[in-house]
């Protein structure tokens, strides 16, 4: 094949976190470290995010203050919210650009929102020392985030160590801490934890989630809650 054909590829699968582009050509990338772009996450295991939001909403009550993390699996969550009745008069806080977007967009001015600032991430994501200080200033009902990966005993993990803080950081100013996660965030690995099991109240994932991982997440957090996956997959259909 030609070398332009393999420039394409390399770039391709780099966007995805597949692999580095170096000097030269690529390297591979360790799991713990690479982050796919918030366009190519967005694609993936529709179905199951659709589910989890659903189940997400019946959190929220009109006029609530919520904060809403980076990710789209949170993004899925926003877009379910924005379409309910749930939504009347609430307060978003986010660290999202594409939960914002969203909120700008609605016709009606019912919900507001207040974005953190920060860094972008490759998730695009605010995170960073100035996110984390809008934060701090705040409080709100309900925070929903998503994660990279579940590890049992440890907890919640990211691959950015600057999201993990911002994380932690709408944790500290939430009465209630909820994280939305598909079942197969529990075959992966990342870097830095910014939750463990006791800090967490309820988790949100799929029905898909293999019996014995689902026993010993129960065991350790205070409310888990498995999504019924078909029934949002059949209505997509």
């Amino acid at each position: 094949m030609s070398a332009m054909t393999i420039r394409r590829d390399i770039a391709e699968l780099a966007d995805k976190g597949l692999l580095k582009r170096v000097h030269g050509g690529a390297v591979t990338t360790s799991t713990l470290l690479s982050e796919p772009l918030f366009s190519v996450k967005s694609q993936m295991d529709i179905g199951l995010k659709g589910a989890i939001a659903q189940e997400a909403i019946q959190y929220v009550a009109p006029g609530d203050v919520i904060a809403i993390g980076g990710g789209t699996t949170a993004y899925v969550f926003a877009q379910h919210l924005l379409e309910s009745q749930q939504s009347s008069g609430i307060t978003i806080l986010t660290n999202s650009i594409p939960v914002a977007e969203l909120v700008q967009a609605l016709e009606s001015k019912d919900v507001e929102v207040i974005v953190t600032g920060g860094v972008i991430t490759r998730s695009n994501s605010l995170v960073g020392p100035i996110a984390d200080k809008v934060v701090a200033s705040l409080r709100v009902n309900t925070v929903f985030l998503g994660t990279h990966s579940v590890s049992i005993p440890r907890g919640f993990l990211m691959p950015n160590s600057l999201e993990a803080a911002t994380d932690m950081a709408m944790m500290d100013i939430a009465d209630r801490t909820i994280v939305l996660t598909d079942h197969t965030k529990w075959s992966c690995t990342s870097l830095s934890l910014f939750a463990r099991f006791d800090q967490v109240d309820t988790v949100i994932t799929d029905d898909g989630l293999d019996p014995d991982s689902a026993a010993k997440t129960k065991d350790l957090v205070k409310e888990l809650v498995l999504a019924h996956q078909s029934e949002t997959i059949e209505e997509s259909e």
